[in-house]
């Protein structure tokens, strides 16, 4: 097993070989004979590390593992094309919840599909009227519970309302397992017991009640033969196929579970390395069922691909251990399975092309406008890595800052921070944005101090980032991925604002000693864009794409501090409006907005209702009432006042 780094200590790619001087050897041959991805991954590369391991299911495992936790650039990553969501139920909830998610997997949820967004929303629709689960999002559930009515999903019977008690949670969990159930390929056991069912309330003359079990029978129906049979009902497979170029190869899989396409996915991939088939199917197998989740529900009993994967011995020995029961990973030869590996394929061949096609236009785009954005500022390097920081307050109060990376040309939420600013440093923007800078590349040298290099390698920068800084409410990356914030510098920075901003963030950087990260601004007014002591703007044409890439990176930081700002003014409001009540302290505080759920409806609430909550009572809930309808009372005198002058002010 070996490992290339880069300068600055990151982990660019893993591989494994039986002969490592020959494989090296191949990498450092006559550049002009390597692919481009792997030109450019050699030269990127500033050491080699290596771990011997004493056989290849070893290394098989320990190349999945480096892989996960280091994220390496230059490997071979199937990426999800996130057009199927699926149907999710977070089983590892108290009171489980139907819903709809894209993206990585979370633990203790079972995923069905994917499918395509108009038939997952019918299909969840459809099956809530006979397994009513919960399906609200976490807000409306504590709402529910603490005002003790359901939502409109509960007065419609399509939640059977576990937050108010027409349910025991044991009750609920059991609807949730039947749901899984039935998703799982045994609509069938349901379909009969619904029968029986009807039957029943026919015998007894409840023919109201055999007419809701009658259309609950043509709901689930309608769900269950959506899908069409194409193999024996006991056949639980995974059938994948490949189409590749020199450059890309496309990457599909149906689902068969029960004999029926319970679901599809699709991935396109870029050749870094020179790989065969077989072995690009071996990484293929590792990436899908490598990931976190529930492996025995994931993993059928066959896996069916195009060519025997290399490694195929060890390979099988993997799957069965994640699995905990025998996989077969074969290649169809004849039949139903090699028609529909068929069919399969063609999807491949159609996705390369559609992937092409959009592809065409995008990278020559991002291309286009790092290049056009690199000559107009002169800077000696590309453009690999802006990270772009903007402030957000409102007269002062709350100040807040964001930062955003783009990567390639590319938004990288999972690097995206958050900053809380006080003390001097909020006295106005120029002292705000030195402060930031200051110290988003403090933790830089701290954590590029922080790691010397063991003898014979350089360590990984992969620190995790310094206090002070806000966690993201951007989607959040995997454990390993959550490491790498602070440790890798940008080439460029980019500030939201003109000259004094722009000078105040060059003096940051200045002061720690960094001389090899370049600072711009951009000027809302004109979009001009300013560099560091320069008298005058640069001036870049309306249709340039560079200045189109700075004007989706500074709006994207707007976004970003501004949603920040919100929620802390939010919050600053909330515990304001209840400050200055004898007797209540944060506990209390805290009960009240448990027990109502927010500050509009404890202001609407009596005396008496104040003192369901905990630890409230009948002198502490009439001081609360009366301190909140005395500033009701001046807020709204203030009001008044200022709509007299002709000036209007938020409240």
């Amino acid at each position: 097993m070996y490992r290339f780094r880069d300068p600055h200590g990151r982990v660019i790619y893993v591989g494994k070989a039986k002969n490592l001087r020959s494989r090296l050897n191949s990498y450092f041959a006559n550049p002009a004979g390597l692919l481009p991805k792997t030109h450019a991954m050699v030269h990127a590369a500033s050491s080699v590390e290596w771990t011997v391991v004493a056989s290849e299911l070893e290394s098989l495992q320990l190349e999945y593992t480096w892989i996960k936790e280091f994220k390496p650039r230059f490997n071979v990553v199937f990426r999800d094309d996130k057009s199927y969501p699926y149907l999710a139920v977070t089983m590892g909830e108290k009171l489980p919840r139907v819903q709809v998610l894209r993206g990585e997997r979370r633990k203790g949820t079972r995923y069905f599909g994917p499918y395509t967004a108009g038939a997952i929303r019918e299909t969840m629709d459809t099956l809530l009227r006979v397994f009513p689960v919960r399906s609200c999002s976490p807000g409306v559930l504590k709402r529910a519970q603490a005002s003790g009515r359901p939502c409109l999903l509960g007065y419609i019977d399509k939640c059977s309302a576990p937050c108010v008690g027409r349910v025991t949670p044991e009750e609920h969990r059991q609807l949730a397992e039947d749901f899984c159930a039935f998703m799982g390929g045994e609509a069938g056991r349901f379909i009969r017991r619904l029968e029986k069912e009807m039957a029943d309330a026919v015998a007894g003359l409840d023919y109201e009640r055999a007419a809701r079990v009658r259309d609950d029978i043509a709901a689930l129906r309608k769900v269950f033969e959506r899908n069409a049979v194409v193999l024996s009902e006991d056949t639980e497979a995974d059938v994948f196929a490949l189409h590749e170029d020199d450059l890309e190869a496309s990457v599909q899989v149906f689902h068969v579970r029960g004999g029926r396409i319970r679901g599809q996915r699709g991935w396109v991939v870029e050749k870094v390395e020179d790989m065969t088939t077989p072995e690009l199917i071996e990484h293929l197998l590792q990436q899908v069922y490598g990931e976190d989740g529930e492996y025995q529900e994931r993993i059928p009993r066959e896996v069916l691909v195009p060519e025997s994967p290399a490694n195929h011995a060890e390979l099988i020995e993997w799957l069965g251990g994640l699995r905990g029961a025998k996989v077969d990973v074969r290649v169809p030869q004849r039949g139903d399975k090699a028609a529909l590996m068929s069919t399969v394929r063609e999807n491949a061949e159609q996705a390369l092309k559609l992937h092409k096609v959009r592809r065409a236009g995008d990278i020559t785009v991002r291309s286009q406008a790092l290049q056009e954005l690199q000559e107009a500022l002169e800077l000696p390097v590309p453009l690999l890595r802006i990270e772009c920081f903007d402030i957000s307050h409102v007269q002062g109060t709350n100040v807040v800052a964001s930062m955003v990376v783009v990567e390639d040309g590319l938004p990288k939420k999972a690097d995206y921070r958050k900053f809380s600013i006080t003390g001097d440093a909020a006295r106005d923007d120029t002292a705000a944005m030195h402060d930031v800078l200051t110290r988003r590349f403090r933790h830089y040298l701290q954590d590029k101090a922080a790691q010397p290099p063991k003898s014979g390698e350089i360590q990984s920068g992969e620190i995790p980032s310094g206090a002070g800084e806000e966690p993201s409410d951007e989607p959040k990356p995997t454990a390993p991925a959550a490491k790498a914030k602070f440790a890798y510098p940008p080439n460029l920075v980019v500030v939201d604002g003109g000259q004094p901003q722009v000078n105040a963030a060059a003096r940051a950087l200045a002061g720690l000693g960094i001389d090899d990260v370049y600072v711009v601004g951009l000027a809302k007014r004109l979009e001009e864009v300013w560099l560091p002591d320069s008298d005058f703007p640069v001036i870049l044409p309306r249709t340039s794409q560079g200045l189109y890439l700075l004007q989706r990176i500074r709006d994207e930081a707007h976004r970003f501090a501004i949603t920040f700002h919100r929620q802390k003014r939010g919050k600053a409001m909330t515990v304001s409006a209840l400050d200055g009540v004898p007797g209540l302290g944060e506990a209390k505080r805290k009960a009240l907005l448990s027990h109502f759920g927010s500050l509009k409806k404890i202001k609407a609430a009596s005396v008496a209702e104040l003192t369901g909550a905990k630890g409230i009572g009948p002198a502490l809930a009439e001081a609360v009432s009366r301190h909140l309808g005395e500033a009701a009372e001046r807020d709204g005198a203030a009001v008044a006042v200022n709509m007299t002058t002709g000036e209007i002010l938020e409240s």
